[in-house]
């Protein structure tokens, strides 16, 4: 059943054999056996790629059911059975942004490493195409991280941290050189650089928050990769509205400042999203409490002090 699901949701043989941690000849294996099965090809050529058959189409939900249903009575991650770090061994399918710290995902990687060493990690970005709710509730993602004005109320909900929102700009920017000219017109008036919305329409926290206010600023670039932002703003005039633990990062590292915010925004607040059907995992628990333990240490150990 998981061979059946994840090769009908890759749509390709080699993508499931890398998320199943398997080769590519023993899932083409398990496809023969498959097609034996269901009397049906499951997966056919469309052109340059494969595409399901309409009847591998009508099995995937099932097989999604019997893998749910599955976990539940016997995964490691059932509720109330002893989970010890050290000795279980899973899949935790973690969908972060990288606007809190571009130190979070690998001290986080780091810290689940040394502490449940069989834990198979599968770090998904949140995209303009990643339904989170959706893949939530299928299983297919465990956890999210991220950071929204109005997180949705459907999902259970931990607050990671809070941070300051500034600004960042080269350090040839004239927010830099005339401080007393950065004003909130000539902030509006600039050109910005955004991340990706999360989905399509979607604004992100800093372009609700001025709606709201009855204000708009200029986005010139939307770039879906923001740890590379930083590197863009030295010469182009871009400004980066964010919160100031991402930006503490790369002051020294680039010829880049951190600039007062005209307008006083909110804190931005991050948060980890999960649905109740891991909610009473022991596992899934555990995994949450390393999340926010990571996140905080990032804002309250030395290294962060000494940015600061």
């Amino acid at each position: 059943m998981r061979v059946l699901s994840t090769v009908i949701s890759e749509r390709s043989v080699s993508r499931a054999a890398l998320r199943l941690g398997s080769t590519q000849p023993q899932v083409s294996t398990q496809l023969k056996r498959l097609r034996s099965l269901t009397g049906d090809p499951l997966l056919v050529r469309s052109g340059t790629g494969m595409v399901p058959t309409d009847a591998a189409l009508a099995l995937l939900g099932p097989a999604q059911r019997l893998l749910r249903e599955a976990e539940t009575l016997f995964g490691p991650t059932r509720a109330g059975r002893r989970f010890d770090p050290a000795d279980t061994e899973f899949t935790l399918n973690l969908a972060a942004s990288d606007y809190l710290d571009p130190r979070f995902l690998p001290t986080l990687v780091t810290r689940l490493r040394e502490r449940a060493p069989g834990i198979r990690l599968a770090l998904h970005p949140l995209t303009g195409d990643a339904d989170y709710r959706t893949k939530l509730a299928l299983g297919e993602v465990d956890v999210v991280v991220g950071n929204w004005m109005r997180p949705p109320g459907e999902l259970h909900l931990g607050r990671l941290i809070s941070d300051d929102v500034v600004c960042l700009v080269g350090d040839d920017h004239p927010a830099v050189r005339s401080p007393k000219s950065w004003t909130v017109e000539r902030y509006l008036a600039s050109d910005h650089v955004a991340p990706t919305p999360l989905h399509p329409g979607a604004p992100g926290v800093i372009d609700e928050y001025l709606s709201l206010q009855g204000q708009t600023r200029r986005i010139a670039v939307r770039c879906a990769h923001f740890g590379l932002v930083p590197a863009m703003l030295p010469g182009s005039r871009l400004v980066l509205t964010t919160g100031k633990l991402f930006c503490l990062r790369y002051v020294g590292r680039l010829p880049v400042r951190i600039v007062p915010c005209p307008l006083r925004f909110p804190p931005m607040a991050y948060y980890q999203l999960w649905h109740d059907r891991t909610h009473a995992s022991a596992a899934q628990r555990w995994v949450r409490e390393a999340i926010r333990t990571v996140a905080r240490e990032l804002v309250d150990g030395p290294a962060a002090g000494a940015l600061q």
